[in-house]
């Protein structure tokens, strides 16, 4: 019978047609589950819950205490990407459950994004694109856009200086961008200026690209007070997670031209997106798509495969959350 023979992993979410199939090569997979995860590991019967030894999932998922409890036998939950903000780390770690996550796997592919996205707002591609298909260009070569600043001597904050937000850094260093960064630490190994608040980046910065860890302590972070400190010439991207910018806050400020415009890949509550947002001009969106590129989907598995085959090979994990939990 399936499952008495090979170990079963339990897919709380969906991931990619082929690596499901590899996983269904030496595994016995049951999902994924469709969310809410608890309510649906809820619904499993006894029988399957008590043979799940190890859970994939993604880190924005809620992996609750309640979740957990539910799954006698669990021991390994493996997070596609490098989030884990929505396992509960306390409780996983009270029954000795491995957490892992995929850090840097798609960092590459994030920064990328993020930079896109910087352009975007920064250059107004949306408004350029409605633009010349009004036909408002069609056939008057002489009317065109009002001019905007570019990027070039522009001054770039990064909040969070890991490792997607020094692949962001890298790149705009390539359009001639100034550079300052607030952290929890100052980093010695960077040339960047550092900011002790993020206030004090805000009020320096022209563009702010929210690159930071999720956690308790970055939710809301970029509030009404840093919005107005960056002002109305400046950007907001968020590649980061959509809580730690206050939506409602940033809604008011892009309506009200307390900032210039935003380009965001994340949103708070996904898939929902604030009829508030869908409903300005002024901001870029975008439906969490920082990741979806072959080459990080492909490093993010890899990295899930090597975590799954050294637990159940009784080694350590590969990539185990960081035992703060805050990355």
């Amino acid at each position: 019978m399936p499952g008495m023979s090979r170990p079963t992993v339990l897919l709380g979410a969906r991931v990619a047609a082929a690596f499901m199939e590899r996983l269904a090569e030496r595994y016995d997979v049951l999902g994924p589950l469709a969310p809410p995860f608890p309510q649906a590991v809820a619904a499993m019967s006894a029988a399957e819950a008590a043979r799940v030894r190890a859970l994939v999932t993604m880190g924005a998922m809620d992996t609750s205490r309640t979740a957990l409890d539910a799954l006698p036998a669990l021991g390994l939950v493996a997070c596609v990407g490098s989030g884990f903000e929505g396992v509960d780390l306390a409780a996983a770690r009270a029954r000795g459950i491995a957490v892992t996550h995929s850090p840097g796997a798609n960092a590459s592919a994030v920064a990328d994004l993020a930079v896109g996205l910087m352009i975007a707002t920064v250059r107004h591609f949306p408004e350029g694109n409605a633009f010349l298909r009004s036909g408002a260009w069609s056939g008057n070569y002489a009317r065109r856009m009002a001019p905007v600043r570019g990027l070039t001597g522009r001054r770039l904050g990064i909040l969070g200086l890991g490792t997607i937000g020094e692949k962001i850094a890298r790149r705009a260093a390539a359009f001639e961008m100034e550079i300052g960064y607030h952290n929890r630490h100052r980093r010695d190994d960077v040339p960047h200026a550092y900011f002790a608040t993020l206030h004090a980046l805000a009020l320096w910065a022209d563009v702010l690209v929210v690159a930071a860890r999720a956690n308790a302590a970055t939710r809301h972070l970029v509030n009404a007070d840093v919005l107005a400190a960056l002002g109305p010439d400046g950007h907001v991207v968020n590649i980061a997670r959509g809580f730690v910018i206050d939506e409602t806050a940033l809604v008011t400020a892009l309506r009200g031209g307390v900032i210039a415009g935003a380009g965001l890949d994340v949103y708070e509550h996904e898939p929902q997106v604030p009829e508030g947002l869908l409903s300005l001009d002024n901001v870029v969106l975008l439906p969490h798509m920082g990741g979806g590129t072959h080459e990080a989907q492909v490093a993010m598995q890899d990295m899930v495969w090597a975590n799954l085959d050294a637990f159940f090979a009784g080694r350590p994990v590969a990539t185990p959350v960081p035992a703060t939990g805050s990355g």
